[in-house]
């Protein structure tokens, strides 16, 4: 049996010279007897490692150092080139997003079109309603709209410009420095999209 009695505790502070001595008046008694004796527990001691020297920031308004820029690869010479009609098709999904635009329309494209075919020099591979041209870096883009009845036309229209030129800015990484909107129709409530002509 382990008799352990706590009667005295000294409690140290930071300071040496704040050191009490609190009596308790009580004692607390163990028994170990019901305890069954184990072999004791030996903890393998661990290397004490030295610590670090502390890290001291110095900056220097005078002198500053250069910021390393992270390493691109090596530069290749070439050109990029976006066609026209890849800018068109942007420009036509992003007009379609746009609430208050029923369909795109037909507006000069289809004139333009007209005279492609007889020039010979094949069909048309962008959207319909939608032209675009391209310069360097810059793009300038004509959309043909169908709005729908009820929706503020102006408002529409607007919002189509904004969409355009964000969208087309954002995917293609190209300046557009004009995007014009022609509202060529309204979509009445219950019309349908205008069926194609049956072909001969």
């Amino acid at each position: 049996m382990t008799d352990v009695s706590v009667e005295d505790i000294t409690e140290e502070t930071d300071s040496p010279a704040e050191t009490t001595t609190a009596a308790r008046p009580f004692s607390l008694s163990l028994s170990t007897s019901s305890i069954p004796s184990t072999p004791p527990i030996t903890i393998p001691s661990v290397p004490s490692v030295p610590p670090a020297p502390p890290v001291v920031a110095v900056a220097s308004v005078a002198d500053p150092e250069p910021v390393a820029e992270p390493v691109a690869a090596a530069v290749v010479k070439g050109r990029i080139k976006v066609a026209d009609e890849v800018v068109e098709k942007v420009s036509a999904l992003a007009a379609l997003e746009v609430a208050g635009v029923a369909d795109l329309g037909s507006g000069l494209t289809d004139a333009v079109e007209s005279i492609r075919e007889r020039a010979g020099a094949g069909a048309r591979r962008g959207p319909r309603g939608v032209s675009a041209h391209v310069q360097e870096r810059t793009v300038a883009v004509d959309v043909a709209i169908v709005a729908e009845y009820g929706h503020v036309v102006m408002d529409v229209a607007n919002e189509v410009k904004t969409n355009v030129a964000r969208t087309v800015s954002r995917m293609l990484g190209m300046r557009v420095v004009e995007v014009n909107v022609n509202v060529d129709d309204v979509r009445l409530p219950g019309e349908d999209h205008p069926e194609a002509p049956a072909e001969p």
